[in-house]
């Protein structure tokens, strides 16, 4: 194996295992900050010894060892420490009772470990930029570079989110632990709130020259996926995942050959993805049969489900995703969602119906800068016939988007009615 093969594999491992390493690293130091230094000094361990010992047969175990040890001479040589002797001496002995068997090094507790990490990382006490940035950077194993490019974003800010997050955390000395009771509710809510901000941001960018961000969809899959491990008694989890499989499935057939936007009654539904499609019913299913009326996520999942099923757009039923978005907006109100109900009702009910949706919650100060709110009042218009009004939508909803390809759209919409 050349060295470049050995690095490659290095960078794989690193990926799959980093938040194993910084969970468990967590549990034991009390402090994410921390935790995360000494997995970065594990992995240099392993590029420096690694080339010339082999890959070992358990590297995420390797990995595991060599940041405790780290972990050991850091609290040894610490001048820091401003703790009793017989402290200390409890933390390292904890350290060293840690079995030397490397294959059961990273033990039974990883899948505890992981969902606490998951519950730090997304704490409310966060801003949701800075739970968003600490989340792909601990569970997601994004460089501060990669993530600042993800979201067009100057890196130095992402870089500064990060560490006020982790000294935000250090500070208020947050536990590491799995929240119990009334606060588990709220909790599992703000992890499914990043991690579908991570994907919506993937689907559709809100800035940039690119229409979608596939490999931020596949990252809050990825996190989606385990939180649903983790915690499989939360209907919600398994929503959240359905809705996210089912829309991943379509981004295929989103873009044109030259990364145009495609909307999705233009769609060729032939690329739509039934392995991601299968996998968003299975986990619906998964969620309905936990037996608690469906929340949020797992309504929009079943609006998902209703487009997954029609084979081409006129088949679609839109009287049912009408009914879904009335009770979506009763268990989660909010005037985007009403929006959203106003499209399924003009499709349903003929636009003249949408359209007065819509004027109703025109005025709604939250929706001021929201392009999509002209987006769809202009469709509505354009489809009763109003051109000029249409036509002047479209132009205002290019102003308001930060997307090159949504404003090439729209302007042309806007063209096309002149």
């Amino acid at each position: 194996m050349t060295a470049t093969d050995i690095n490659r594999t290095i960078d794989a491992v690193w990926r799959i295992e980093q938040a194993k390493l910084i969970a468990g690293l967590t549990r034991i130091t009390r402090d994410v900050g921390v935790a995360e230094e000494l997995a970065q000094d594990a992995l240099v361990a392993a590029l420096k010894q690694w080339p010339d010992s082999g890959i070992p047969n358990n590297p995420g175990a390797w990995l595991m060892q060599a940041a405790k040890h780290r972990a050991i001479d850091v609290l040894r040589r610490s001048t820091r420490i401003n703790r009793k002797h017989e402290e200390i001496g409890r933390e390292l002995a904890e350290l060293e009772r840690t079995t030397p068997d490397l294959d059961s090094a990273l033990d039974d507790t990883v899948g505890d470990d992981l969902l606490r990490l998951v519950f730090i990382s997304c704490h409310p006490i966060l801003s949701t930029e800075a739970r968003v940035a600490l989340t792909l950077r601990l569970l997601g194993g994004l460089t501060t570079e990669e993530i600042a490019r993800a979201f067009i974003v100057p890196e130095p800010t992402i870089a500064q989110r990060i560490v006020r997050a982790k000294r935000t955390l250090a500070d208020a000395k947050v536990p590491f632990e799995v929240p119990r009771g009334p606060d588990l509710v709220a909790r599992v809510s703000s992890v499914l709130e990043v991690i579908y901000l991570i994907f919506n941001e993937g689907y559709a960018a809100t800035a940039g020259s690119d229409w979608t961000r596939p490999g931020l969809c596949e990252e809050a899959l990825r996190l989606g996926r385990i939180v649903a491990e983790l915690a499989p008694q939360e209907p919600e989890v398994h929503g959240l995942v359905a809705l996210m499989e089912i829309q991943a499935s379509r981004l295929r057939a989103r873009v044109g050959p030259k990364g145009e936007p495609i909307l999705l009654l233009d769609q060729d539904r032939s690329r739509w993805d039934q392995l991601h499609i299968r996998r968003g019913f299975a986990a619906l299913l998964r969620a309905d049969t936990i037996g608690r009326p469906l929340g949020p996520y797992a309504l929009q999942a079943a609006i998902a489900v209703c487009h997954a099923r029609a084979r081409i757009a006129d088949d679609t039923d839109w009287v049912r995703i009408a009914e879904l978005y009335a009770a979506l907006a009763q268990v989660s109100p909010s005037p985007v969602i009403e929006l959203n109900r106003a499209v399924a009702v003009g499709m349903a009910h003929g636009p003249a119906e949408g359209l007065k949706l819509v004027d109703a919650i025109a005025g709604e100060p939250s929706l001021k800068s929201y392009y999509i709110l002209p987006t769809v009042r202009g469709d509505l218009l354009e489809k009763l016939g109003r051109k000029d009004e249409a036509r002047a939508e479209f132009e205002r909803a290019a102003t308001l988007t930060k997307n090159e390809r949504e404003r090439a759209v729209l302007l042309g919409r806007a063209a096309a009615c002149a």
